[in-house]
């Protein structure tokens, strides 16, 4: 197995699983057939840009800022890290905030951009927190209802 398909599937178990530590993602990858050390988990983590989040719970795991432009996220996916990362939702007008533990609002908008949610025309994140903009003729607090529906509040 080539690296790039290696990392392939890293990024694709990160998406999956909630991966706190790069043992667990050595696990993972022997759940699949490919051996791998924990030195080069750690490497294919770097290239990628991954980057610890802290969860829920207070627990952290590993996440990938941005999904490649051309890759879709799958609805399943979007209503996991909506899920694990959203803990609160507001609305105002076209506008919906969201709230998220420190570190987190990128992943979360990263997840709404790609999945391309109906009634959303684009997000802007800072830290723990991020802003969904609803589309012409969608009031921001259907929109909200729906995220609250997907995360689960």
């Amino acid at each position: 197995m080539s690296k790039h398909q290696r990392q392939h599937r890293i990024e694709r178990l990160l998406g999956d699983h909630a991966v706190t530590s790069q043992e667990k993602l050595v696990a993972l990858l022997a759940d699949e057939g490919i051996d791998s050390t924990q030195a080069t988990v750690s490497r294919d983590l770097d290239d990628l840009g991954a980057v610890k989040v802290r969860v829920p719970g207070g627990h952290s795991v590993y996440a990938i800022p941005e999904h490649p432009v051309d890759r879709a996220v799958p609805a399943d996916q979007l209503r996991r890290v909506l899920g694990e990362w959203v803990v609160d939702v507001t609305s105002s007008g076209n506008l919906v905030v969201l709230r998220t533990p420190p570190g987190s609002a990128h992943v979360v908008a990263s997840a709404l951009d790609r999945t391309g949610l109906e009634g959303s025309i684009g997000t802007v994140a800072g830290d723990d927190t991020l802003m969904v903009v609803a589309a012409e003729g969608v009031r921001g607090a259907a929109l909200a209802d729906r995220l609250r529906a997907l995360a689960g509040l």
